[in-house]
């Protein structure tokens, strides 16, 4: 903003006081020279007003004239700033929005992937979670196969030696009954060779 000249303004407006006293002391001389003057009161009084007047709003323009331009352009060109950095800001707002639009239907197109991503993770966890189920069911079956053929046999055994046991029993029962003295003896005295020899 340009500074204000004030000594300019004080000549123009001592310019404008002086005609102004000027045209009021013409006014009072106008002569009469004793004659009684007849006067158009509506030529007299209202032609000295216009000119007080016009003289008056001359002066105030050219006073006021810089001032003025300048407040209004520098209101001008504030506007217009203001309007530019409206504008700028507005831009700004709308490539954000298209942003954010964008980044929401990005958003939605990986929400849909990460779903979907779950969906196939849980099926996959599924397959593993029931093969892991059906290979220790697996083992688990063999180890109730080795299990229940070791319980077969070591019963088996068990059979067998009650068997030879019960077998003996009555092998040495039956012996003792058909046995004789004469036997005994015989069978002592073959023992007895074969310790020797």
């Amino acid at each position: 903003m340009e500074k204000i000249n004030w000594k300019k303004h004080l000549k123009v407006s001592a310019t404008v006081v002086a005609l102004v006293a000027g045209a009021t002391v013409v006014w009072a001389s106008g002569g009469g020279n004793g004659e009684a003057v007849h006067h158009n009161a509506w030529n007299d009084v209202d032609t000295w007003k216009v000119l007080n007047f016009v003289l008056l709003a001359l002066g105030c323009f050219f006073i006021a004239k810089k001032p003025v331009a300048q407040f209004f352009s520098s209101r001008t060109k504030g506007i217009e700033e203001e309007l530019t950095d409206l504008e700028e800001k507005k831009a700004e707002a709308e490539r954000k929005l298209a942003e954010y639009q964008a980044r929401f239907r990005n958003l939605e197109q990986e929400s849909e992937q990460i779903i979907e991503d779950y969906i196939k993770q849980g099926e996959d966890a599924k397959k593993r979670i029931i093969a892991e189920a059906e290979a220790q069911a697996e083992k688990l079956e063999d180890m109730a196969k080795r299990n229940i053929e070791q319980e077969f046999k070591a019963a088996k055994a068990l059979l067998k030696q009650e068997i030879v046991d019960r077998a003996m029993e009555q092998a040495e029962a039956l012996i003792k009954k058909s046995i004789t003295t004469q036997d005994q003896n015989r069978l002592v005295d073959e023992y007895l060779k074969k310790v020797e020899a």
